[in-house]
């Protein structure tokens, strides 16, 4: 059973919660795309990659793949080409096209709305399959834990927890289930426009009363 936050805890991630709401009313995925598979195809690319990026290389990618059966048969020299500036561009078409082979050959050419559904794709793991369900189809399913949420659910004192897994779970032990994918863009857009690695804006957070800064003093002494 999830555990119940104690008191104090609870009040504080309240307000943390209130005040990245306020500070960003209108945080949301920040990867284009117009439907479920476009997003899927986007978040597989954005590993080891800025999204600003991968919004680049897919404006043209949307217009020549327009269904999983077009990345599905597409020579895998080609698809390495179109997404070649991403990185790993090798081992993302390889995901892409046995991701897209699954969706035709078992779904139909759908993007499943499930979690054990989206994990037995191709290059398809919990993370990415928790940004598809929550934001192409509005499933609570989990939290997505990329290198902002992780740094920041530390830095904020809500996990000691270092594995992306073990750090998911606290907060979604810790957090309403309505909120667990708004949380994750709450923090990755505090964690881009505000609280970076090496040199967070602490006197203009609209949060830091709130925040132990665990890390900060050894990341501004590195």
């Amino acid at each position: 059973m999830p555990r119940e936050p104690r008191e104090p805890e609870a009040a504080r991630l309240k307000k943390i919660i209130a005040g990245l709401k306020h500070a960003y009313p209108d945080a949301h995925c920040e990867l284009d795309h117009s439907n479920p598979l476009e997003l899927l195809v986007a978040t597989i690319l954005s590993a080891q990659c800025t999204d600003k990026r991968v919004n680049l290389v897919t404006a043209d990618l949307f217009k020549n793949y327009r269904s999983a059966a077009d990345y599905a048969r597409a020579p895998l020299p080609e698809l390495e080409q179109a997404i070649k500036s991403t990185g790993f561009f090798r081992n993302k078409a390889k995901s892409l096209k046995n991701c897209c082979q699954a969706l035709v050959e078992k779904h139909g050419g759908q993007v499943p709305r499930t979690m054990e559904e989206l994990t037995q794709l191709g290059g398809v793991g919990r993370k990415t399959a928790n940004v598809v369900l929550g934001n192409a189809f509005g499933i609570n399913c989990g939290v997505v834990v990329d290198t902002h949420v992780a740094r920041l659910s530390q830095r904020l004192g809500l996990t000691e927890e270092t594995a992306p897994e073990k750090i998911e779970q606290e907060l979604m032990n810790l957090l309403p289930q309505e909120q667990w994918t708004m949380f994750s863009h709450w923090l990755i857009w505090h964690g881009r426009r505000r609280c970076a690695a090496r040199s967070p804006d602490c006197p203009g957070c609209e949060i830091r009363t709130l925040c132990p800064r665990r890390g900060v003093l050894e990341a501004k002494a590195a």
